[in-house]
């Protein structure tokens, strides 16, 4: 398939603006920015032996892409491999002839083209070509320029690599735009790395197989969706590699990486492990049970699961049991905010150094702040208030209040105007420049809730009665029909950690992200079905903050057997 036939427009022509920032990137941007992750060669060869880019193959009639080569972390072990499954099929052949089509690599950064050719060059003559010849082979190998513009010829039989992180605040807004009018999968905040992979599928050979480790975030997270989507209706999801608390890379990073191989046949069944230990030996195994065509039953360390692709929707990669359960939940019950529930997050001001301070110290009219919660305050378990304020510049109307009418509150934002005005939301409507990010409801901080932080291992989720406003470093939970304290329980169980723990992408350490879209796929029976007496047990194991006591009652809300009790890693006795 083409990449016209993926609803891909080919790259051509590109606008002198687009070039001009093309060009940034490529001279300016440093390591750090531009997503430069290099992967250790024990892990590039596990990535090449799961693609099937070995050398008992007649790699010279196959054709590899890298779309990102970097400092030639996959490309040098590329060529190693072609070179010598080339010498053994053809021992008499000409290099140049023979190997000038197999290999297309990529890299936009200058500094790291110039480099990384050379290394190429040095290592074609250290394995006895001629120097005309690494040159002319390193040319046709090699291309500088962005791999989401550039003209790209013919279909590839695999593409591997790390293709760069790179957050949407570093790339100019030409060159973003460019790329949301080439790729259907640029949607809402995706990282570079997902029209990456998107344009890497359009490229690939029937049967052809694409090898990436990269930031698991896309499988779960709601930019994903576009690419899950993609991936479920034409490709198959072979291989999935938990790469999380491993030693992947030769420097330490913070996003949650996972090694993917997705081919373009039938889609089926996907295979899976988690956290290998990075050791040749260990890896080696592994890549046997995953390219075996019957997984043996012994196997522990590799897992099957049907249907992990469905759509849009966030891929399940957790155990077949711990699915199934889920899977029941979801047809058993609603979800969470179709019962009377509702799922928030706390103020974004913009400027927290102004809008937020030491309660008593802000001075400016007394309606015009509000008592505000952190995740200091909530430390404990309970809500210890250490004296925070918000400053609320919103009317009760909606709008903006009129600073003529408060003048302690004008005197004071007018002292710090240069930082207020100078923000992102402040230049796009000068005439507002003072208003927060989010709009502040008073009525929110009179409300009890449940506060929830965002990273966490385990599930704290705490009630507050009805004096704070919660930061934007807190998620909140109300509920018109629900007793929050039943439903501190509820969020405080189990269940609600498989839920996170399904949905969400995960941190290192194996912190989970308890965010508003995850929060939001926790299924929760109607509070009138609720049995009385269930009632009270619920609320009573919440006050007491006692966990064991909270599944106890969680599991009877849910009607668990003991078996799905066991799934949890408790029968609730």
């Amino acid at each position: 398939m083409t990449q016209m036939a993926l609803g891909l427009p080919t790259p051509d022509s590109i606008s002198r603006k687009v070039r001009v920032a093309v060009d940034h990137l490529a001279l300016n941007i440093g390591t750090d920015s531009r997503g430069a992750i290099f992967t250790r060669r024990e892990v590039v060869d596990f990535i090449l032996d799961l693609a099937g880019y070995t050398e008992d193959q007649p790699l010279h009639q196959k054709r590899i892409l890298e779309p990102s080569f970097g400092g030639g972390d996959f490309l040098l072990p590329i060529i190693e491999r072609l070179l010598s499954a080339w010498r053994t099929a053809k021992p008499n052949g000409t290099a140049l002839d023979d190997l000038g089509n197999a290999i297309k690599a990529v890299e936009l950064h200058h500094d790291t083209f110039r480099s990384t050719y050379a290394a190429v060059v040095t290592f074609l003559k250290q394995q006895g070509l001629a120097a005309n010849t690494a040159q002319a082979l390193a040319s046709c190998w090699l291309s500088s320029g962005d791999f989401l513009l550039i003209p790209l010829e013919g279909e590839f039989d695999f593409v591997v690599g790390n293709p760069p992180y790179i957050r949407q605040e570093l790339i100019p807004s030409s060159l973003l735009a460019e790329y949301r009018c080439r790729y259907q999968t640029m949607y809402d905040r995706a990282d570079i790395y997902i029209p990456f992979i998107e344009r890497s599928l359009a490229v690939l050979a029937e049967g052809g197989i694409l090898g990436f480790i990269c930031s698991d975030r896309w499988m779960k997270n709601r930019y994903g969706g576009p690419l899950r989507s993609l991936v479920a209706a034409r490709f198959h999801l072979k291989v999935y590699v938990d790469m999380v608390d491993t030693q992947a890379f030769h420097t330490d990073v913070t996003a949650y990486p996972a090694i993917t191989m997705i081919s373009r046949e039938t889609p089926g069944a996907t295979r899976i492990a988690h956290c290998p230990a990075i050791d040749r030996a260990a890896l080696s195994a592994l890549v046997k049970l995953f390219r075996a065509p019957v997984l043996p039953r012994t196997s522990g360390t590799v897992r099957e699961l049907a249907c992990v692709t469905n759509g849009a929707e966030p891929w399940l990669l957790e155990s077949f049991d711990q699915m199934t359960l889920i899977r029941r939940l979801e047809q058993c019950f609603p979800l969470l905010e179709a019962v009377g529930c509702k799922v928030g997050i706390g103020v974004a001001t913009g400027v927290d150094k102004v809008f937020i301070g030491n309660f008593n110290a802000l001075d400016v009219e007394p309606d015009r702040k509000l008592r505000l919660v952190t995740t200091k305050d909530i430390v404990s378990g309970e809500v210890k208030w250490q004296g925070q304020g918000v400053i609320n510049p919103f009317a009760e109307s909606g709008g903006l209040v009129d600073l003529r009418d408060y003048p302690r509150l004008r005197r004071y934002l007018e002292s710090h105007r240069s930082v207020v005005a100078a923000r992102h939301c402040a230049q796009k409507s000068p005439a507002n420049w003072y208003r927060t990010i989010d709009r502040i409801t008073p009525l929110l901080a009179a409300m009890p809730k449940l506060l929830i932080p965002d990273i966490k291992g385990e599930a704290h989720i705490v009630f507050e009665g009805g004096e704070l406003y919660p930061h934007h470093n807190l998620y909140y939970v109300t509920s018109d029909d629900w007793d929050l304290r039943a439903l501190q329980a509820v969020l405080l169980s189990a269940v609600t950690h498989l839920f996170v723990a399904t949905y969400s992408t995960k941190m290192r350490g194996g912190f989970l992200r308890f965010q508003a879209q995850y929060l939001r796929r926790i299924r929760l029976p109607r509070w009138a079905d609720v049995p009385e007496a269930l009632r009270g047990e619920l609320a009573e194991a919440a006050i007491k903050r006692d966990i064991q006591a909270c599944n106890q009652a969680v599991f009877k809300l849910y009607g668990l057997s003991y078996e799905e009790r066991s799934i949890l890693g408790s029968n609730g006795e």
